[in-house]
């Protein structure tokens, strides 16, 4: 039975430019760096509040990454929506749609340099 889950994993082609999105526009932590034993460059992101890591894959063995439309994404809840979107498009990533509004709060979309999708939510403040 599986116990937790531990990491997603996200294959890039250009690491670097994806670490630096992650880290600078995101402001995830990097924990750890390595190669692993078939020659993938891995880097493990952090996530506040979390126990899941995010690991950003370049295997340029695998072939070209092929991503379709709206497969997965990854979401994050902010604190300020409009902050964020003036920080990531400030970064050279503005909102790819939203805000919308829900019965939740708010949420919107960029997207990340390989083409994955980022969701931010804005709770409704109680």
């Amino acid at each position: 039975m599986v116990k937790k889950l531990l990491h997603t994993r996200y294959r890039v082609e250009n690491l670097e430019k994806t670490v630096a999105f992650y880290r600078d526009v995101l402001g995830l932590t990097e924990v750890r760096r390595h190669r692993s034993p078939r020659g993938s460059e891995l880097v493990f992101f952090q996530v506040p509040n979390s126990d899941e890591l995010i690991e950003i894959c370049a295997f340029p063995a695998s072939g070209p990454l092929i991503l379709g439309p709206d497969v997965t994404h990854l979401a994050f809840e902010v604190e300020d929506l409009e902050r964020f979107a003036l920080h990531a498009a400030a970064h050279g990533y503005p909102l790819s749609d939203g805000p919308t509004e829900s019965s939740s709060g708010r949420f919107a979309f960029i997207d990340a340099p390989e083409g994955y999708e980022i969701e931010l939510i804005e709770p409704r403040k109680p």
